[in-house]
């Protein structure tokens, strides 16, 4: 503001309402030279901050775009051995990416400290999971027997079960056997971890 009022009660109320800068008339060149250094620095100091603020938001929108990413990996997974219509197919996704996010993926974690989130229903929700993950393994036998050179049935057979299990769940559901095969849910479910971070 450049003005010739003299009085400080206005020049009080003029910085009160927002100005930054107050140049008296007549006009100095040395304090008209000062301000305009203060003003520049303080516009290179504000081009600064928006560059680092944008630096942060593009973080945030990198991280908000790898969750979606890992999400859609564990749909992809769920959906190829036929699962993801399974009540507990919820409940795996959000396991998966609460260990994924926070880098707890191998060997890391026990079923216990992961359900310890859903309070008094652990016992349910591992049951959810279990029966989901159980149908898989069902799944994935039938495959095999149809077709043990598919690639579903290649890839996730020996990852997400143990062969052993899904050889005596084929043999079961052909008769051969009164076994059935078994699931180990903590590999399941590091299994699938381990896909969703692989590239």
């Amino acid at each position: 503001m450049i003005s010739q009022v003299s009085s400080k009660d206005l020049i009080a109320k003029a910085y009160e309402s927002g100005i930054e800068f107050f140049i008296q008339k007549p006009i100095n060149a040395i304090e008209v030279e000062n301000v305009i250094k203060k003003v520049n620095e303080k516009l290179e100091m504000q081009t600064k901050l928006n560059s680092i603020k944008k630096l942060f938001d593009s973080n945030k929108s990198n991280d908000e775009s790898n969750e979606k990413n890992y999400e859609d990996k564990i749909i992809s997974i769920l959906q190829k051995i036929g699962i993801l219509g399974e009540t507990g197919s919820r409940d795996i996704v959000k396991i998966v990416m609460k260990l994924v996010e926070n880098k707890q993926y191998k060997n890391d974690f026990t079923l216990k400290e992961v359900l310890k989130d859903y309070g008094s229903n652990t016992k349910t929700v591992e049951q959810r999971i279990r029966r989901a993950a159980n149908v898989g393994l069902i799944n994935l036998a039938n495959l095999g027997i149809e077709d043990n050179l598919n690639e579903v049935f290649l890839e996730y057979s020996n990852s997400l079960y143990s062969f052993e299990q899904i050889k005596l769940e084929m043999d079961y559901i052909r008769g051969r056997s009164n076994k059935r095969g078994k699931i180990n849910l903590k590999k399941f479910i590091e299994a699938i971890c381990l896909y969703v971070i692989s590239d």
